[in-house]
């Protein structure tokens, strides 16, 4: 497959940023061809800005577009299942915004029909591929700290938002672990694997969801992940890593990590920077490309599996912290 050309569904804010680096990768084989919102001018309007060919009206129109081999979903949470299921339905690669879904059987249904009719689709988690984050991979492996013990990390901010937008909407699978604290669970997932043990406290606010998430999650191996994600007050996102011999600290804003430093047995300390090309989106892209011209249905960085695994420990804190969404038991 020499040219991959792109659908993307939505007109929003991701949408409009996956739109500039899709465009900015023409010379790559890379092509944005058309894009679908459920209105018809707003699609239209999106294509003309972006000189994008085909503003559809609908989401069934684009997944039935032959021209188009890829698809970035750009939609909210709680429509993320029947939207990647309709491209794969159609024939389409996917790729598609973090939360993958919004529960684990959800997620369940995807892969399975992924599987079952050989196509890729892929979690849209763009932090496991920017170079700050594959060199923390390339360091645990070297053992630069040793067996990892504990991973302490969190975040905080304050949205200026009403209960109309996503992250406050519980109709639309709104809440901090969904929006924020994934990113937490995803990078504990890539370094310690999936929890043995899971405890986890927060607060539902006004609007349903929940506003913030204490995680402690405990692996076969005896180390353990500390996390927390609070929309109730302010501190950068970061992480750190504690082996045996060394630390590693991942700089903020954990989602798009550019610093490392690590620590030695000694308490000699070392900085390093990882510039970040663009906006850091085109990494993802350039994985879900590589992997359609070698003929892969899944990534190898961010693999099914392990997303199922991430919705699985999210389900659960979910659970203990009380909030259920439409469907759900």
């Amino acid at each position: 497959m020499d040219n991959v050309r792109w659908g993307i569904l939505g007109t929003g804010r991701m949408a409009a940023i996956m739109a500039g680096e899709l465009a900015a990768m023409r010379a790559e084989g890379i092509e944005l061809v058309a894009v679908a919102s459920r209105n018809v001018q707003s699609a239209q309007n999106f294509a003309r800005r972006y000189g994008i060919s085909k503003g559809w009206g609908s989401y069934a129109e684009l997944t039935a577009d032959a021209g188009v081999d890829a698809v970035y979903i750009a939609t909210p949470h709680s429509v993320h299942h029947d939207n990647m299921l309709g491209c794969l339905r159609g024939a389409k690669a996917v790729l598609c915004e973090k939360p993958f879904t919004i529960n684990a059987r959800e997620a369940r249904t995807v892969i399975d029909e992924a599987r079952h009719g050989g196509n890729f689709v892929m979690e849209a988690m763009w932090t496991r591929f920017l170079p700050a984050v594959a060199a923390v991979r390339d360091l645990l492996r070297a053992g630069a700290i040793g067996r990892v013990q504990v991973i302490v990390g969190g975040g905080a901010f304050v949205p200026d938002l009403g209960p109309e937008h996503y992250l406050l909407n519980k109709d639309l699978g709104g809440g901090v672990l969904l929006d924020a604290g994934v990113y937490l669970v995803s990078m504990a997932s890539m370094i310690l694997g999936t929890p043995t043990r899971i405890q986890a406290a927060g607060i539902i606010g006004r609007f349903g969801v929940d506003e913030q998430d204490a995680i402690l999650l405990e692996h076969a191996s005896g180390s353990t992940a500390l996390l927390y994600v609070s929309l109730r007050a302010r501190r950068p996102p970061d992480l750190e890593i504690l082996g045996e011999s060394g630390r590693i600290s991942v700089a903020a804003p954990i989602f798009k990590p550019a610093k490392l430093t690590v620590w030695n047995k000694d308490g000699a300390a070392t900085m390093t920077e990882y510039p970040i090309s663009g906006t850091g989106y085109g990494y993802q892209i350039r994985e879900v490309v590589d992997a359609l011209r070698a003929g892969r249905r899944e990534s190898t960085t961010m693999p099914l599996d392990e997303t199922l695994s991430i919705m699985q420990t999210m389900d659960t804190i979910r659970q203990q912290v009380g909030v259920r969404y439409a469907g759900e038991p």
